[in-house]
């Protein structure tokens, strides 16, 4: 029997572009990440190098999943990993500058280390970023690609931890076992919610 093709697969450097395509659309209109780059008309140009720097970053741990046409990503940090190298988090204020403004950099260096102080201290597996391209929308392919993500992570009897900046996720994530942890209020009174799910 043939593989599905909205299985999971590892991401390659070959995949980068496609991966940053589909966060950017995907995040353009997210409650949290929209707004954050508050030009419209120049969101997805200004927003992309940020997406770019974590996908790149993303795959030196192997754990950055797609499905095969990278319809949909799941960049996962696994435990004791960092999102982005140090040189990497020390360049990103100036990346934003660059890409957008020092209001913009301010906005999603706030909103980084809010979440980074509230990662629980037990060893997890990070799930930063669940996107799946607006053209491929509404047939469960993020879903399909969690539970695959899942599956592996099970396999290795680790718990999973996300931050959902939008609420109409919540019951999305549930369904496979998060449950809702914290609330991370960001300065425009954007509420964040943090989700565990136990080792399995």
């Amino acid at each position: 029997m043939s593989a599905r093709p909205d299985r999971a697969r590892v991401a390659t450097s070959a995949d980068v572009d496609a991966i940053v395509d589909t966060l950017t659309t995907a995040f353009f209109h997210d409650p949290l990440w929209g707004p954050a780059f508050p030009d419209t008309e120049h969101r997805a140009a200004q927003a992309a190098p940020m997406w770019r720097l974590y996908a790149t970053s993303a795959l030196r741990y192997s754990w950055l999943l797609v499905t095969q046409n990278v319809e949909a990503a799941a960049v996962w940090i696994p435990p004791g990993g960092d999102e982005l190298t140090p040189q990497e988090a020390a360049g990103l204020k100036s990346l934003l500058e660059r890409a957008a403004d020092p209001a913009v950099a301010r906005t999603v260096l706030d909103n980084a280390d809010r979440f980074e102080a509230a990662r629980p201290a037990e060893p997890h597996f990070y799930l930063t970023l669940l996107a799946t391209h607006d053209r491929h929308r509404g047939h469960g392919l993020g879903m399909r690609l969690l539970a695959d993500s899942l599956e592996r992570i099970d396999a290795l009897g680790a718990p999973a931890y996300l931050e959902s900046s939008n609420p109409s996720n919540l019951a999305r994530y549930a369904s496979v076992g998060f449950s809702a942890r914290d609330r991370i209020t960001t300065p425009t009174g954007h509420v964040v919610t943090t989700m565990w799910r136990p080792g399995r």
